[in-house]
């Protein structure tokens, strides 16, 4: 076939250099932002298309990829792929990348921003400015933590994890961590970082509590009622992860009762969409899922998930594509 004939669905708009690397390959079509939300949409239009760049919104279902009478490929434009049925895809022969590494020092350094922002109060202290209470210093105004000295535990040691800590590690905190198993020694050494087998002794022992794993059904709400009850009344909760990582209810109780002294999210269980009892919680810090929103990122994730579509159209082999998604 020859790449003229070739058709790419691109779910919603990205940065202008990946669509034009693609257009040089194929016939590419842009949906409208939030058009492929929706399992219907999908499965009435995937059949002309023989690759597939979507979003973490998109739901490629089981329903979805048995409609790709033409699909070859499905690329992630995340380096999750949860809202993937990848189990499914490899049945039908359909590849399924993501995009790892590109986006580690970006999510990095948002973590580290998100605990400095919750953990100094800057949200409250910006819209108290904003809303004409700033009279003057005050010495009792809008105190915080300090992050030297104070205990990090991570949940989810790989790049993103090991780049929060390495930051955290500069501020002076101790770096706890709990893994599917510990990471190497040179690791550990260069983090200072101590393993802890239960990442429920781990969410006793730490000031700050940082989920950066992935989702599966082991860590679906694995911060539920019973974790959040452990953690130190001063603790703070910060996730750059999945959103179904928590248990929102839980988390907004808790952080309502001051069970827990703040939480900052990037992420939610049922995006867009925010539990209701979040959105009044006190010294909660609720982002839009940016952790990645930089420039040279997003141009990376895209690059990244176009060259693995046009690998495979091309058919090349898959040990020559290591961002694809293995069996």
């Amino acid at each position: 076939m020859s790449t003229s004939a070739y058709k790419i669905l691109i779910t919603e708009p990205i940065p202008q250099k990946t669509i034009s690397f693609l257009e040089d390959f194929g016939k590419v079509v842009v949906g409208e932002k939030g058009a492929y939300q929706s399992e219907d949409r999908l499965i009435e239009d995937i059949s002309q298309y023989h690759a597939l760049l979507c979003m973490l919104s998109t739901p490629v279902t089981e329903q979805v990829l048995k409609h790709g009478d033409n699909l070859e490929i499905v690329a992630n434009f995340a380096v999750g792929y949860d809202n993937i049925n990848v189990e499914a895809a490899h049945e039908m022969g359909i590849k399924v990348a993501n995009t790892p590494d590109v986006l580690t020092e970006a999510c990095g350094d948002y973590a580290m921003g998100l605990l400095l922002a919750l953990s100094r109060k800057f949200k409250e202290a910006e819209q108290y400015l904003r809303d004409g209470k700033f009279k003057g210093w005050e010495p009792l105004g809008f105190l915080g933590m300090e992050l030297r000295g104070r205990t990090l535990g991570i949940i989810g040691m790989g790049r993103i994890g090991q780049a929060f800590a390495n930051r955290a590690k500069a501020f002076g905190m101790n770096i706890i961590y709990h893994n599917r198993t510990p990471v190497d020694r040179d690791i550990e050494q260069q983090l200072d970082a101590t393993y802890i087998s239960d990442h429920k002794e781990l969410a006793k022992k730490c000031d700050v509590l940082s989920l950066n794993c992935p989702l599966t059904d082991e860590t679906h709400h694995l911060v539920d009622q019973e974790l959040l009850a452990i953690m130190k009344d001063h603790a703070l909760l910060v996730n750059i992860s999945r959103g179904a990582v928590i248990d929102e209810e839980a988390l907004a109780e808790a952080l309502h009762q001051k069970a827990i002294a703040g939480a900052a999210l990037d992420v939610f269980e049922e995006e867009p969409k925010v539990h209701p009892e979040l959105l009044s919680a006190p010294n909660t810090l609720l982002l839009p899922h940016i952790a990645s929103a930089t420039h040279k990122t997003r141009e990376a994730i895209g690059q990244l998930a176009a060259e693995a579509i046009v690998a495979v159209l091309q058919g090349k082999p898959n040990h020559e594509i290591p961002n694809l998604i293995s069996r």
